[in-house]
């Protein structure tokens, strides 16, 4: 039986901080080259190569992918959930702005808060972790401030940040489902494949259904691109995300993750020279806040 912890250690906050980074930087590299690849084919290309990765990884390591253990309907749900999730997040990414994006992305952890703990007691929220997650969420929010209220959002923008508040949802209906069900026993190698391989299947066929045109004639930047998000994107950073879900609690994983949007606007404003804002300062701020209050140890 797999020894879940009550709180992140110091492990647990460096790999997600580690995550935290790569995610940030993710939705650029996707941005920077959906005007290239289409975009379900650049996902298609993403999880054939990660699935194939995981199983090469498993191969070596002889984690059993295939052994009957009673996860295969949960695993498939997961599966869908998450292929729907990157869908949205790889189409969304050609009407709205990697920043805003991702801040509608990171409305997640208010999915997994609000119904994890009707399934699993040990995850319920006290009041002052709750007060860190609005605390988090409104910095990031604000963070994005002036695009909400500029008034210049057209259709278009308007509709890649409803897939993005799609994606968000989708994500966290990923996690309760892992975390809830037969799922919470699984090795993280299977739990991701899963994932990647529903996606490796689904995603090509979405692309076909939309017409999207299929090449592998592309520049180096976007060969680079998708080797990243394959190699330590879909493959590294999401078996980690995976095993830190078997071993930590899932409320506190998620609220950390608000610092993706952060760190994602940080990367527009260093390679894509976007303004440094007073806003983001503060989001840095409340973001830490949120986090140290959301991880803080209930009193003896």
């Amino acid at each position: 039986m797999t020894e879940r912890k009550q709180h992140l250690d110091a492990l647990a906050i460096s790999l997600l901080l580690v995550c935290c980074v790569f995610w940030g930087f993710q939705q650029i590299l996707i941005k920077t080259t959906v005007g290239e690849v289409p975009p379900l084919w650049q996902a298609s290309i993403r999880f054939v190569g990660a699935t194939a990765l995981l199983w090469l990884w498993c191969a070596v390591r002889g984690v059993k992918l295939f052994q009957r253990d009673g996860t295969l309907k949960a695993g498939l749900l997961a599966g869908v959930l998450f292929a729907a999730e990157f869908s949205f997040i790889y189409l969304g990414l050609r009407d709205t702005t990697a920043s805003r994006l991702t801040v509608f992305l990171y409305t997640s952890p208010f999915v997994v808060a609000l119904l994890l703990p009707r399934l699993v007691v040990a995850e319920k929220l006290r009041l002052v972790q709750w007060v860190g997650l609005v605390i988090a969420f409104g910095a990031v929010a604000l963070a994005f401030a002036e695009g909400f209220v500029s008034g210049h959002a057209g259709p278009r923008q308007l509709r890649g940040d409803a897939m993005a508040l799609a994606a968000g949802t989708l994500w966290g209906l990923t996690t309760l489902v892992i975390r809830a069900s037969a799922m919470a026993t699984a090795s993280a190698e299977k739990t991701l494949f899963y994932q990647v391989a529903v996606t490796a299947v689904v995603a090509p066929v979405l692309s076909l259904l939309l017409g999207e045109t299929w090449s592998l004639s592309y520049s180096g930047h976007a060969w680079g691109s998708i080797a990243l998000q394959t190699v330590i994107g879909a493959f590294a950073s999401y078996l980690a995300w995976m095993w830190l879900l078997r071993h930590y609690p899932a409320t506190q994983m998620s609220s950390f993750t608000f610092l993706t949007p952060v760190f994602a606007l940080v990367f527009g404003v260093v390679l894509l020279n976007e303004p440094l804002t007073l806003q983001l300062m503060l989001a840095l701020c409340g973001v830490a806040v949120g986090i140290v209050l959301v991880n803080r140890r209930a009193a003896r």
